[in-house]
């Protein structure tokens, strides 16, 4: 069993980046994990990695020893994995990642409720402001807004979505009125901002024509890097936002906010889950994709015509 413990000693120690980040993962001395790596190399006879305590550097024997060693652990894992899920309970990691507004309004709780389901699952869930790659962080599920480019996930459906122009009642009764996309360039608008640019670029489609399509670049006074406080300015009547349905819903049926320009809406941005394509999904992962795809309907209304509401296909 040596080998096999040393691939998956220095698939961590790859992960990692550095002998100190492994150091610190593992819960062992800087000196113990030098050591290890140093009789790992011994024993193969190649060097696999320059090194300080701050930066690991895979040499070439080094990547061939990763990528032919993830795939061997990957192949044994599989194994185990379909073994194990001949059990009826749920057990083993079950690692996510989300972006910050909508992993913690809805992807949090429906982990939480999941895992009180299954006890002897071992969850985590990591937000972050862009996705990250879940090959190279070890994640099994992420949670995208769109189709990922990448042929390598597969890619599931939990969440029908749309941008929504709104604004709150008493800015839209001042304002003046908005004939296109065009137009917003002469109001205030709240720019997420998750970039060092001065403006945001919003896409609009023709209701009528969804295949005509205007983008327009805005910029205001008030912008943030985070969406809760961009629905919260327009909320107290700062100017426009261009927000997800799943985020302003609630304001929208209530009152707080309406839509603007109904002629047009904003584009599509739906919500999947993504995992990496192999030949054996492990069961606990397709269980809580699954229970995504179920409870998020009972959280966020599906696109529908309702006061204020953008109206939007289900389905793409």
């Amino acid at each position: 069993m040596a080998p096999l413990d040393d691939l998956a000693f220095f698939q961590r120690l790859a992960r990692a980046g550095s002998l100190t980040a492994t150091a610190r993962e593992l819960g062992l001395s800087l000196s113990a994990v030098s050591k290890r790596l140093k009789q790992l190399e011994a024993r193969l006879g190649v060097a696999l990695a320059s090194r300080t305590t701050r930066r690991l550097t895979l040499t070439a024997e080094g990547e061939l020893y990763l990528s032919r060693g993830t795939a061997i652990l990957e192949e044994l894992g599989e194994l185990e994995e379909a073994l194990v899920d001949h059990r009826a309970e749920l057990s083993g990691p079950l690692r996510v990642n989300a972006t910050f507004g909508f992993g913690r309004r809805h992807v949090a709780p429906l982990l939480s409720a999941f895992c009180a389901r299954h006890p002897r699952l071992e969850a985590s869930l990591e937000l972050s402001n862009f996705p990250v790659s879940l090959a190279d962080q070890g994640f099994d599920i992420g949670i995208r807004v769109g189709t990922p480019p990448d042929s390598r996930l597969v890619a599931r459906r939990i969440l029908a979505n749309r941008r929504i122009l709104c604004a709150a009642p008493g800015y839209a009764r001042r304002m003046p009125a908005l004939a296109s996309p065009a137009d917003l360039t002469a109001h205030p608008c709240l720019v997420l901002r998750e970039n060092a640019s001065d403006y945001a670029l919003w896409r609009f489609q023709r209701r009528d024509a969804p295949d005509v399509e205007q983008a327009v670049k805005v910029s205001g006074p008030l912008a943030s890097n985070d969406g809760e406080v961009i629905r919260h300015l327009a909320r107290d009547g700062h100017g426009i936002a261009l927000r997800s349905w799943w985020d302003v819903h609630e304001d929208l049926a209530e009152g707080r906010l309406v839509e603007l320009l109904p002629a047009w809406q904003g584009v599509r941005a739906d919500f999947h889950a993504v995992y990496d394509r192999r030949r054996h999904v492990p069961l606990r992962i397709r269980a809580f994709i699954a229970y995504l795809e179920q409870e998020m309907a009972g959280r966020v209304p599906p696109l529908a015509r309702l006061p204020g509401v953008t109206t939007g296909e289900a389905s793409t």
